[in-house]
């Protein structure tokens, strides 16, 4: 499908038009198969910041999180070395935290639904938007508007919002007008719909199993919205719709049912043709297995942007990625009209924002004093506000809460962490000793006496509730990308639940909202939604009975089982 510039998302004038046409028809071969390309930093020395821009001719990037001044710099360079400006990315799901170190971590996606407020999911999308666009940054990719159907689907438990097509329509619109107080191009993801299934598309293919009766009442409903809305831009995941290239392809085998971001019927067909999305497409992350595993890389890279994907994220080898690309459009798996099509899309969003006329001014980066407004109290201050809104108990069947230092002064802490997670195909550090150490503090401050043991074997089960009135536990399992599904690890038995019907035992969870499968035996449960600071504070202060719980569950938390609600 043919994209309009003069209508929605892009609404450019003619003159902006002028200036696609024009940087187009101007451009070499090397610089417009450049221009498909969503490069990421890897290396952040000058000479390889300039290469990327000015010899590979990207049109955007992304990067690893790194400290502001770190990541403004490295923007700065990108920009100044570029001669088309270019996209540069962040991904502000949740507040500035995934733009920045330092950056506010606000919410999630789950956490708004749990407070049940467009203007908390307005107030994500703004605190993200100011704080990216402090760094240089010029587009999100959020809001995340999948919808988690199963419970076990880890990778979007908590960044979807919830299992209702109406809510996630009403927060993400309100999300979208937040980014929208920043010069920054809004995106939707993961085309055509990631939570019906438990497993990871970092991993394998992910299959999205609806009829197409079942999809237009639920993920339709939702893209057709966020479409009328005006989003600039949808994120394809590697996720096929079988109903659909089953019923636009009739007879076609199984083996030859792809991934959206290989699958010309659902990019081209069903969002830009069906859909009328008239904006631009980009792939998820091509280092997922569910690209991979699809065709060898050499097909891949050329066929996501004939299949109607505009931009191709990240390269795995730059010259070998760049040369894959160069060779499909000479081969003619990229048509010229499909060439310049993308182009004009990817050109097209950066006349919308006004990037072309910024360059010109020598203005594409913000003043360096912008900073400031990284992490900052005003933030920080709206963090706790939302976290009093969505922390969660889930349930409390015997009624431990609230606990107080009178009548629960001795805790024993179990304390559960991950291994890190995976972002953009890098092993993130676990920070959960960090996590632990405010949980602890925010308890002591209280007037509690936290203790952890080093105990390899029960004991006595008299002594043992004769030297602790409560056990809490933590639980910090943060990550995707390694794992299908993310379940409860007891690292000895000595910490698994035996002592829940020795003394009250409350459980915490700092993530996913799913841990009662693993145990059911819990009487008193909370749902914390994210790590934070202000959600500890939230949690302890609530816990404590200074103040109510506010927070709503979604059915999910129980996973399909009676015992949990025990």
């Amino acid at each position: 499908m043919l994209v309009n510039l003069k209508e929605k998302p892009f609404y450019l004038k003619d003159e902006q038009i002028e200036w696609v046409e024009k940087t187009i028809a101007e451009m070499s071969d090397e610089e417009k198969i450049g221009q498909l390309f969503v490069g990421l930093v890897t290396d952040r020395e000058p000479q390889a910041l300039q290469r990327l821009a000015s010899q590979l001719h990207v049109g955007a990037i992304r990067y690893h999180n790194a400290p502001p001044e770190v990541v403004y710099e490295q923007n700065r360079i990108l920009q100044e070395a570029a001669k088309i400006p270019l996209l540069i990315a962040s991904n502000c799901e949740n507040g500035g935290y995934g733009g920045v170190e330092g950056g506010t971590l606000y919410a999630n996606g789950a956490a708004v639904a749990a407070a049940d407020s467009e203007d908390m999911a307005y107030e994500m999308g703004k605190i993200g938007a100011q704080e990216a666009a402090a760094v240089g940054c010029n587009w999100n990719f959020a809001p995340v508007v999948d919808l988690l159907f199963n419970w076990r689907n880890t990778i979007v438990q908590t960044r979807a919002f919830n299992d209702s097509p109406q809510d996630t329509i009403r927060y993400a619109r309100a999300f979208m007008r937040g980014t929208r107080t920043e010069n920054i191009a809004t995106c939707c993801k993961h085309f055509p719909g990631d939570g019906t299934e438990e497993n990871d598309q970092h991993l394998l293919m992910g299959v999205n199993d609806l009829d197409m009766d079942q999809w237009e009442e639920t993920f339709g409903q939702v893209y057709r919205a966020v479409i009328e809305d005006g989003v600039m831009t949808i994120m394809a995941g590697h996720i096929a719709l079988p109903a659909y290239s089953r019923l636009k392809r009739p007879g076609i085998r199984d083996s030859e049912i792809l991934p959206a971001t290989l699958s010309p019927e659902i990019i081209d067909g069903l969002l830009k043709t069906e859909l009328g999305f008239n904006g631009l497409v980009v792939t998820d992350a091509s280092h997922m297995i569910g690209m991979f595993a699809a065709m060898p890389r050499k097909e891949q890279v050329p066929r996501a942007i004939a299949a109607g994907c505009d931009m191709f994220l990240f390269f795995n080898d730059q010259e070998e990625d760049f040369s894959y690309m160069m060779d499909g459009y000479r081969r003619g798996i990229i048509t010229q009209e499909r060439l310049h099509d993308a182009l004009r899309r990817i050109l097209g969003l950066k006349a919308s924002l006004g990037l072309h006329r910024l360059k010109q001014q020598g203005a594409l980066m913000p003043q360096k004093e912008r900073l400031s407004v990284i992490g900052s109290e005003q933030h920080r201050a709206l963090a706790r506000k939302a976290a009093d809104k969505f922390v969660t108990l889930v349930k409390d069947t015997r009624n431990y809460l609230p606990i107080r230092p009178d009548e629960h002064r001795r805790i024993r802490l179990f304390f559960l962490s991950g291994d890190g997670k995976v972002i953009a195909g890098k092993l993130m550090k676990d920070d959960s000793h960090k996590v632990k150490e405010h949980f602890i503090q925010a308890l002591e401050k209280e007037g509690f006496i936290v203790e952890e043991s080093e105990q390899t074997e029960k004991g006595k089960m008299e002594e043992f509730k004769k030297k602790y009135d409560l056990c809490l536990v933590v639980i910090n399992l943060i990550g995707f990308a390694q794992y299908n599904t993310m379940r409860m690890k007891w690292k000895q038995p000595v910490e698994q639940p035996w002592y829940v019907s020795e003394v009250p035992t409350v459980f915490v969870s700092l993530n996913f909202t799913n841990h009662l499968i693993d145990i059911p035996m819990a009487k008193a449960y909370i749902n914390a939604y994210v790590n934070s600071d202000e959600a500890i504070d939230a949690v302890v202060e609530k816990m404590t009975g200074k103040s109510e719980f506010h927070g709503r569950y979604n059915e999910n938390v129980f996973c399909g089982r009676w015992d949990t609600k025990l």
